[in-house]
């Protein structure tokens, strides 16, 4: 079955190569998020991580719901760029695992390589998408001849002097200056 739509996503935008590598990350986001939700203990154990569990099935919500954004989204360059952020934040996260007393310090760093590896896609997807989606500008609307007085801003002079002020709208005895 053939996914069409890549053509009605962006119309006038033709590069579907940008509209798989999108989907591809949606998919991609939401089977790593569903392995964190499940494999979260294990996984921080053969990182070095232990007792951030809790972290990692936050992470791995974080990556379906993106997910799923990406894959159901007119637009999903927001999704990705919310890839990109959650990329930076994996990498924070890993990086507090950096230390001399960690066992599992190499396995550590090959999952920074990997998530790093899936920043930069996710970074060029969002960038070509970005420069894909980018709309002409209207031209805006000139308005240096408008006063905002339609029947001219001379009309306007002593149109209010015989205004009868609302009895709700005048100030109260007790607040009335003194007078001289």
């Amino acid at each position: 079955m053939r996914y069409e739509g890549a053509r009605s996503r962006r119309r006038g935008h033709p590069d579907e190569a940008t509209d798989r590598l999108a989907r591809g990350l949606g998919w991609f986001s939401i089977g790593l998020g569903l392995f964190e939700i499940a494999a979260a203990r294990s996984l921080t154990r053969n990182l070095g991580l232990d007792g951030r569990e809790d972290v990692v099935r936050a992470y791995g919500l974080r990556e379906v719901g993106t997910g799923i954004g990406i894959l159901t989204s007119a637009d999903p360059a927001p999704w990705i760029l919310g890839r990109v952020a959650g990329d930076a934040l994996d990498l924070a996260t890993l990086a507090t695992g950096l230390h001399d007393r960690n066992p599992h310090r190499d396995n550590l760093l090959l999952a920074m390589a990997a998530v790093a590896g899936v920043t930069a896609l996710d970074v060029i997807c969002a960038e070509t998408l970005r420069h894909e989606t980018r709309r002409p500008l209207r031209p805006l609307a000139d308005y240096h001849g408008r006063s905002g007085f339609p029947k001219g801003i001379r009309a306007s002079h002593g149109a209010a002097r015989d205004l009868d002020i609302p009895r709700a709208f005048r100030q109260p005895e007790a607040l009335r200056p003194y007078a001289a």
